[in-house]
């Protein structure tokens, strides 16, 4: 008898351009002339190495080269797929005509290079990175790469003006709903406008950033809850691609017990806000969410279903990168199944890569 293999994806993978004047070869006039900051200058950087993969001999970025990328994630580390996802510092710029502007020069640059050509093309999938800052915008690259069949995801960054429960979302979320893909909310990368990358603002050192963003992405979730998105959008799914599914049961606990007599308050989101998460939460697993290795950490994984929510993510080739050896050794097999693949293979539609014999 034959049954479906289980994939092992690997769900969070950056990938750079080679260099800033490797980026503007994809970019037009006016943009192509101006000024923007590199994707590494930041505040926040972290004590040691940035990344695990040296800069490459000709002086291209870690994480720019995808026959690389391919041997350590596909070859070297066994996974079956990877999906992709491009890191800029444009949606934080305070010209959003130029951060969409980029990121169309990304995205042009991902499919062209990473999705369809290289050794590994049909292993890789992609996150095409849209402008929420550009919401007219947005939806115009969303509608462009509608439809390409290496396309899994849409690309937004944690940090905003507003949070992600307000109204001036909704056209972006309809767009992703129309399309069928899955929006993951990423940190971005470089300096910009001054939004916070924490709900308490801009932190003062890397520690403090490193220990308050995975609440940024609670806070984002549980005002799309409270504003009732997913009571609008049931189709809409949401990946939370920094951590912080450690996170997840206080809070969503909190709110329940809160939110429960209230409810007639809210009749745009008439439901237990527990009950939007499943289908339409998921977290990509964080070098430092835990609990690590105690013994409870499968009764952990199962309370407010987060074994259903988490896929694995590398992170490569960031300093944060995470192994498969770096999850949990108490979890049961099943539970490591569905993080190293089989909840990504559900989310994305991705299929194994051949059927195994039992």
């Amino acid at each position: 008898m034959t049954v479906p293999a289980q994939p092992r994806i690997d769900a969070s993978v950056d990938v750079f351009f080679k260099s800033d004047a490797d980026l503007r070869t994809y970019l037009r006039e006016p943009f192509k002339s101006r000024g923007y900051p590199h994707v590494d200058v930041t505040w926040f950087a972290p004590h040691g190495p940035r990344y695990i993969e040296p800069v490459g001999e000709d002086g291209s970025h870690p994480g720019s080269d995808p026959e690389k990328t391919g041997r350590v994630i596909l070859e070297e580390r066994g996974f079956d797929y990877a999906i992709l996802h491009p890191m800029t510092a444009a949606s934080i710029l305070p010209d959003w005509h130029l951060g969409s502007a980029i990121m169309a020069a990304t995205n042009d640059m991902l499919v062209e290079r990473w999705l369809e050509s290289g050794t590994y093309k049909d292993r890789f999938y992609g996150t095409i990175r849209v402008n929420p800052r550009d919401i007219e915008g947005a939806v115009k690259e969303i509608k462009r790469w509608e439809g390409h069949p290496r396309i899994v995801q849409i690309g937004i960054s944690m940090q905003t003006e507003v949070p992600y429960g307000r109204p001036i979302y909704k056209p972006l979320w309809k767009a992703a709903c129309d399309a069928g893909l899955p929006i993951a909310v990423h940190l971005d990368m470089g300096v910009g406008i001054s939004h916070p990358p924490t709900p308490s603002g801009i932190t003062r050192t890397y520690s403090h950033h490193a220990l308050y963003q995975p609440m940024t992405f609670v806070w984002h979730l549980l005002n799309m809850i409270a504003e009732g998105v997913f009571h609008e959008f049931p189709d809409l799914k949401i990946v939370w691609a920094d951590g912080a599914i450690d996170m997840l049961t206080p809070f969503i606990w909190r709110m329940d017990t809160f939110g429960r007599p209230h409810l007639e308050q809210t009749p745009w989101a008439p439901n237990l806000p527990s009950s939007y998460l499943p289908g339409h939460s998921y977290f990509v697993h964080g070098l430092v969410d835990g609990p690590g290795d105690a013994e409870f950490a499968a009764d952990w994984l199962r309370f407010t279903g987060k074994e259903d929510m988490l896929l694995f993510g590398s992170s490569y080739p960031q300093w944060s990168t995470v192994s498969p050896d770096d999850l949990p050794p108490h979890w049961i097999p099943e539970q490591r199944a569905k993080v190293l693949g089989g909840n990504a293979a559900k989310l994305y539609g991705i299929k194994a890569p051949e059927a195994a014999t039992a």
